[in-house]
C-alpha cells in the first residue's frame, strides 16, 4: 500500500482535532493539526470574529499540502485535521503526494453551537460558526471520502470512520 493521507474535515467544533489525533494514534501515523499551519494574520482575523476569505485560505492550504507531501516523500502516511469546507479547498489538498482521503465529521448544528459556546482555550469564536456552516460543501460522490455522523465517543467515531473508509468505493 502506498502513502495515504486521511484529512478529518468539518466546521469548527466538530471534534476534527480530537478524532484526527485518535485516528493517527490508532493507525500509528503522524498527526498534522491544520490550525497550526495558519499564518498569524489568519489567527488574528478569526480571533477578532472576521471570517477568512479565499485569499486568506490559499496560502494556508498550500502550506498544509506541502507538509503532507514532505511526509509522503519520506514514505510516511499522515492524518490531518483541516476544515476543508469547500471542494476547491479539498482540491488543493488532493495535490499532495500520495492518496488523499477525507472524513467529514458530521455534527448537528445545534450541538455545534452548544460546544462552541462552552469551549475554552480556542481562538475560534462561536460567532464564526454560521459562516462556516454556510460555506461547507459536503463531500460529493466522486470525492475520495466519507461522511461520519458523530454518534458517541471519539473512539466510536474513529471506528466508524475506518469502517466507512474500508467500505468506500468510487462512484
Amino acid at each position: 500500500m502506498g502513502v495515504e493521507h486521511i484529512v478529518v474535515m468539518g466546521v469548527s467544533g466538530t471534534g476534527k482535532s480530537t478524532v484526527g489525533q485518535a485516528l493517527a494514534d490508532r493507525l500509528g501515523r503522524p498527526f498534522l493539526e491544520g490550525d497550526a499551519f495558519h499564518p498569524e494574520a489568519n489567527v488574528v482575523k478569526m480571533r477578532d470574529g472576521v471570517p477568512l476569505t479565499d485569499d486568506d485560505r490559499w496560502p494556508w492550504l498550500r502550506t498544509l499540502r506541502d507538509a503532507m507531501s514532505e511526509h509522503a516523500a519520506a514514505g510516511t502516511s499522515t492524518v490531518v485535521a483541516c476544515s476543508s469546507l469547500r471542494r476547491v479547498y479539498r482540491a488543493v489538498l488532493r495535490e499532495a503526494q500520495g492518496r488523499v482521503r477525507f472524513v467529514l465529521v458530521d455534527v448537528p448544528a445545534d450541538v455545534l453551537r452548544d460546544r462552541m459556546v462552552h469551549r475554552s482555550g480556542h481562538w475560534m469564536p462561536p460567532s464564526l460558526l454560521e459562516s462556516q456552516l454556510a460555506a461547507l460543501e459536503p463531500l460529493q460522490v466522486d470525492e475520495d471520502g466519507v461522511t461520519v455522523p458523530v454518534a458517541g465517543a471519539p473512539d466510536v467515531v474513529v471506528a466508524d470512520a475506518l469502517a466507512a473508509l474500508e467500505a468506500w468505493r468510487p462512484a
